[in-house]
């Protein structure tokens, strides 16, 4: 491709993993990887690095953005995050050990089960307009140390072993993993589903910063100059898609969305496995 059309694909797919993450609080991060690697030249290990930098900014303009329309809880964003970030560590320094084909194909499998658990949630969600839920009261802690020390443990080891999961995606495939975060921020934390997207945002930009940490320096760098131009585009549209999810019905949204998920993760598949046999 000439330079010209790079960047005009470089903007408009940083636009549509923006709009995702803002309006459906994950799911968009996990075409940076395809975009780089299959439209912006980039290898994988330097597409799993660079995909950090557009996660992690987008996610942050998403959250400030939720935040604005009331729909993100702080505290438990940055605590469910800060457990994570050991995942995030481990799971960065393991990629530096491991082939571009073996990375491409845990992408393609990963991708594929993302659209395949977007197809379940799509099918089992009411098609009806946007949820407008009560905020939900802070009086539900998992440990409590006054006036005598109490631990919700089974609430405590769900979010110890989804929040390491989730770091070790988001470290080892450069995947913010809104996909897992909210279903756990609805379980674990009994979340409505408006908070848990919000403050999935939160959580991302947590984990993608730690990871992106451990991997500059290690590795081939990206192309910096695509990279950031994917991030800006994608950190805009984030701040529009925040805002649409208060305003319109996702479902169709999410549909097309999920069916894009699973175009792309078949591509991967069909480019990746032929390397590995």
């Amino acid at each position: 491709m000439t330079p010209e059309t790079t960047l005009l694909a470089a903007l408009l797919a940083g636009a549509l993993i923006g709009l995702s993450l803002g309006a459906l609080g994950g799911g968009g991060s996990i075409l940076a990887v395809p975009v780089l690697v299959y439209l912006l030249g980039q290898s994988p290990a330097q597409a799993t690095t660079g995909s950090l930098v557009v996660v992690a900014t987008t996610s942050l303009a998403g959250a400030v953005a939720a935040a604005r329309s009331g729909h993100v809880l702080l505290a438990r964003g940055v605590a469910f995050g800060a457990v994570a970030t050991g995942g995030a560590v481990l799971g960065a320094k393991a990629s530096a050990h491991v082939d571009d084909d073996v990375l491409l194909a845990a992408f393609a499998a990963l991708m594929l089960l993302v659209g395949a658990l977007m197809a379940v949630r799509l099918v089992r969600r009411p098609a009806d307009g946007p949820s407008h839920a009560a905020r939900p009261a802070l009086d539900d802690p998992i440990l409590t140390f006054s006036p005598t020390f109490a631990c919700a443990c089974p609430r405590a080891l769900k979010v110890l072993l989804t929040a390491t999961l989730v770091g070790g995606l988001t470290g080892f495939l450069g995947v913010g993993g809104g996909f897992l975060v909210v279903p756990a921020l609805l379980l674990a934390l009994a979340l409505p589903l408006p908070y848990a997207a919000g403050t999935s945002l939160v959580v991302i930009t947590i984990t993608s910063a730690a990871a992106l940490g451990t991997r500059v320096g290690v590795g081939p760098a990206p192309d910096w100059g695509l990279v950031l131009t994917l991030t800006a585009a994608s950190a805009l549209a984030a701040v529009a898609g925040a805002r649409l999810a208060d305003r319109v019905d996702t479902r169709r949204l999410s549909a097309a969305f999920t069916a894009l998920v699973l175009a792309v993760a078949a591509y991967t598949a069909t480019q990746a496995l032929p390397a590995l046999l």
